[in-house]
Parts: structure tokens; C-alpha cells; sequence
């Protein structure tokens, strides 16, 4: 097909389109495969938006977001992270904020560090854009080091990579962690880009943020995991007065393609930040030890702090991950290989936002297969 651009054979189709793909003729499966909440947006939340609907704010909002509303943000900002005048602006989920950021950032030939396993967009949208990912082999505890962080920068690194808590390995990086990647990012002069999407997922501490250490961050956060809304597409960015220019030309990006994040659903962002989430992360940290009990026996799981996934290795029998999601499949249930998210496929994803009653099953049908 001589017609399509060369940028894009450097992705891949979604390794979890391909098992939605093997898996379209199962019959009410074991689903540990998708990365979604399984409850819904909580009601306040929903007529939040439903009122700013029926008052007719259906228009564009500006490109930074309703007024307001990045007021609102600006004040979560200064809380979080201690910034009296931050940059903000909402964006079309946290995948719109990476695509912006990316694309306002990175030149051809631009190195950009991050873990391996790692969030399968990074990759991609780098690749395309001619960036160079350098991998940062963190198995088997899945910890970014900062020693391993320091070995990894060249001339060429642009950007550092957070995410934690991480999708796919659940892991939540420490304050010490985070500081001291934070200082190596200050000696060399680079910018970090921290996706914290999961943060209210942290079920053991508090999950250190590196905007708290470091004024040349950019905060990619959102509403899609914390309050359900992933079909909202509510996300933001946010950074000190020191990368104002880099907002500025993601505004001016977002201006020629998004336009703007959705304007009712923006409006629902209030309600979303005073609606006590406790009980859902309580409910998460269950399902996550429940988890851990019912497969810890027979499999190689390194304890997820957050999010709700775990990364988990696949057992000595089979000859990798793929060969063993196939096999799952055929017995009903739903998981991700590791090379989805890897630069190797020893490991699967488990996703456990899903029923108490499917994660029994799952647990059930996972130690058959080991």
C-alpha cells in the first residue's frame, strides 16, 4: 500500500486489539484484560455534566478549557505540588496530553528515556515522531533506579519518562526514588514528563509526585481511571512558569487538531475533585489482594502498589507470553502478553478492575494453567 505514509509502519496494531480479536467468539469470558474501571461514573459527577448539557455549554471552550474549570486545577496544582502560578490546560484525556507534549517536544533523532515495561503509547507516538526510546530494563522488581536512570542519559536525552503508578507493572515509585531521578534530570538540564494518571490507586502510601521536586515537570493527570469517565476524555497538563513556552505550543497544537477537551464533560470536573473516592480505592486494594493471595502460590507476581494491574510472569512451561495468552484464551480468560508493553514477553498483564466474582473465576482458571 505505497500510498500510506512511512510513519506508519512504525506501529503496530494494539497487541490488545489482537487478543479483543482472538477473544470475539468467547462466550461471557474471565476479562483481565482491559484497562478500565469496572464501575461507573459516580452520580454527582453525572449530572454535573447532564446540567452543564441541558444549559446548553455545548459549545468550544477556549483551547486551555473553560475558565473555571483550569481555575479549579490550578488550585489542585498549588496543593499537590506547592506552585503558586502553574501553567495549565485540559486536554482529551491523558492520551491527548502524551500526544501533544510528544509532539511539541521531540525532534528526529531525540532520546527519551523510560522503563521497560512501559505504557504502550509512549512507544509508539515517539517512534513515529523519529524520537529514539531508550529502554531502561527494570526487571525483575520493575523499581526505575535512579542509578539506572543516570546510566541511560546521553547528549541526546530530551525527556524522562514517569509513571507511577505504572500501567502495566502497578508499581509506585518511592519519594527517594523520585527525588534523586529529579536531581540527575536538574544537573543535565531535561525536562520530565510525569503521567499520573493512577495516583488516587496507591493503596499502601501516598504516591510521591516528582512535581513536588522539580520545576521544569510537566503533570499529565485525568478523570478517566479515577472517576470512570474513560469515554469522557477529561485529562489535563500542568507545569511551572518554567516551561511556559512548551504549554504554549501544546495549546497551539491542540488548537489545530483537538480544538478543545470536551466542554460539558469539562464542566463535570468540580464535582469529579470533591466526590470521596475512598470507598472504590478501599474496594481496588481488596481486589488486588485477593489477587495476590490466589495466584501467589503458583506464580512469580512482584506486589503491585497501585493502579490495578500486575505484572506477572509466565510460568517455565510455557516458551513465552504469547504462547500462553493463546492458551488462556482457549480456557476462557483474558490477559495481555508482555511484549504488548515490553521490549520482552516473559510477563502478562492482569487487569483486576473487574467483578469479586470473575476475579474468582480467574483465579480459579489461571492456576490450572500453571
Amino acid at each position: 500500500m505505497d500510498y500510506l505514509a512511512e510513519r506508519t509502519g512504525l506501529m503496530d496494531a494494539s497487541g490488545i486489539r489482537k487478543v479483543f480479536a482472538l477473544a470475539a467468539k468467547l462466550k461471557d469470558p474471565v476479562n483481565f484484560s482491559i484497562g478500565q474501571p469496572d464501575f461507573d461514573v459516580p452520580e454527582p459527577v453525572k449530572e454535573a455534566a447532564i446540567e452543564a448539557i441541558r444549559k446548553g455549554k455545548n459549545s468550544y471552550s477556549q483551547t486551555a478549557g473553560v475558565a473555571e474549570v483550569v481555575a479549579c486545577l490550578k488550585e489542585k496544582a498549588k496543593s499537590d505540588y506547592g506552585w503558586d502560578n502553574s501553567q495549565l490546560m485540559l486536554t482529551d484525556g491523558v492520551s491527548g496530553g502524551l500526544l501533544l507534549a510528544f509532539m511539541a517536544l521531540i525532534n528526529p533523532g531525540d532520546e527519551v528515556i523510560m522503563s521497560d515495561p512501559y505504557f504502550v503509547i509512549y512507544k509508539h507516538i515517539i517512534n513515529v515522531l523519529g524520537g529514539k526510546c531508550v529502554f531502561v530494563d527494570t526487571y525483575p522488581d520493575f523499581r526505575l533506579t535512579p542509578e539506572k536512570v543516570g546510566d541511560a542519559v546521553s547528549d541526546r536525552t530530551k525527556l524522562i519518562i514517569l509513571n507511577s503508578p505504572a500501567n502495566p507493572t502497578g508499581v509506585v515509585y518511592s519519594a527517594d526514588e523520585v527525588k534523586k531521578i529529579a536531581e540527575i534530570a536538574r544537573q543535565k538540564n531535561i525536562i520530565i514528563l510525569s503521567d499520573e494518571i493512577y495516583d488516587v490507586f496507591s493503596y499502601d502510601e501516598k504516591c510521591p509526585s516528582v512535581g513536588s521536586y522539580y520545576d521544569k515537570a510537566l503533570i499529565l493527570n485525568g478523570f478517566s481511571k479515577t472517576s470512570g469517565m474513560t469515554g469522557w476524555r477529561i485529562g489535563y497538563a500542568t507545569c511551572t512558569e518554567k516551561l511556559a513556552p512548551l504549554m504554549e505550543k501544546m495549546m497551539m497544537i491542540q488548537q489545530y487538531t483537538f480544538v478543545c477537551a470536551p466542554t460539558p464533560f469539562q464542566l463535570s470536573v468540580p464535582a469529579a475533585l470533591a466526590f470521596d473516592m475512598t470507598p472504590y480505592v478501599d474496594s481496588y486494594r481488596a481486589k488486588r489482594d485477593r489477587m495476590l493471595e490466589g495466584l501467589g502460590g503458583s506464580f512469580e507476581i512482584t506486589k503491585p502498589g497501585g493502579a490495578f494491574y500486575m505484572f506477572v510472569k509466565v510460568p517455565e512451561k510455557y516458551p513465552n507470553a504469547t504462547e500462553f495468552v493463546k492458551t488462556a484464551i482457549e480456557n476462557n480468560i483474558l490477559v495481555i502478553p508482555g511484549n504488548v508493553f515490553s521490549e520482552q514477553d516473559t510477563h502478562f498483564r492482569i487487569s483486576y478492575a473487574t467483578s469479586d466474582a470473575k476475579i474468582e473465576q480467574g483465579i480459579e482458571i489461571l492456576n490450572h494453567l500453571a
